[in-house]
C-alpha cells in the first residue's frame, strides 16, 4: 500500500514538473501593433522583425474610477515569422502573440548602461477579421 502510494505521488510530481517546464518563460498576450513592423535582413537570408505591441488594461482604482492603462512591448520575429510579420502585419491590427522573455543590456552613446526586454515570438496569430482591415 505504502509503495503504490510512493509510486501515485512520484508520478504526480513529475507530471506537475513535465508542466511547469511546458509553461517555463512563456509569454501570451493579445494588442494592437503600434506601427508597421521594421524588417532587418541579415545575410541574404536570415530576416528580422521588430514590432511594436500596445496591451490595453482597464481597472477601477482606490476612488472607484475606471483607469485605463497601456503597455507597450517590443516583440522580435525571426526567420519564417519574420516573413510573415513583414507581409500581414501592419499598424492598428489585433494580434495575439506568444514567445519568451528575452533580458538584455547595453551602453548608450553617453555611456550609459541600459537594460530592456524583447519577446522572441513563436507564434503571432492576427485577430482582426480582414473586413475590418479595408
Amino acid at each position: 500500500m505504502i509503495y503504490m502510494l510512493l509510486v501515485i505521488a512520484f508520478l504526480l510530481l513529475n507530471k506537475t514538473s513535465c508542466i511547469m517546464k511546458a509553461i517555463k518563460n512563456r509569454v501570451q498576450l493579445m494588442g494592437y501593433l503600434g506601427a508597421d513592423p521594421e524588417i532587418k535582413i541579415f545575410e541574404e537570408t536570415k530576416k528580422l522583425a521588430n514590432i511594436r505591441l500596445a496591451v490595453n488594461d482597464r481597472y477601477k482604482n482606490a476612488k472607484g474610477e475606471w483607469v485605463d492603462e497601456t503597455q507597450w512591448f517590443n516583440l522580435v520575429a525571426w526567420s519564417k515569422l519574420a516573413v510573415y510579420a513583414e507581409k500581414y502585419l501592419v499598424k492598428g491590427i489585433e494580434v495575439a502573440v506568444e514567445g519568451r522573455l528575452i533580458n538584455k543590456s547595453y551602453t548608450d552613446k553617453n555611456l550609459v548602461k541600459r537594460f530592456s526586454t524583447d519577446i522572441h515570438l513563436s507564434e503571432i496569430l492576427i485577430l482582426t477579421k480582414k473586413k475590418e482591415l479595408v
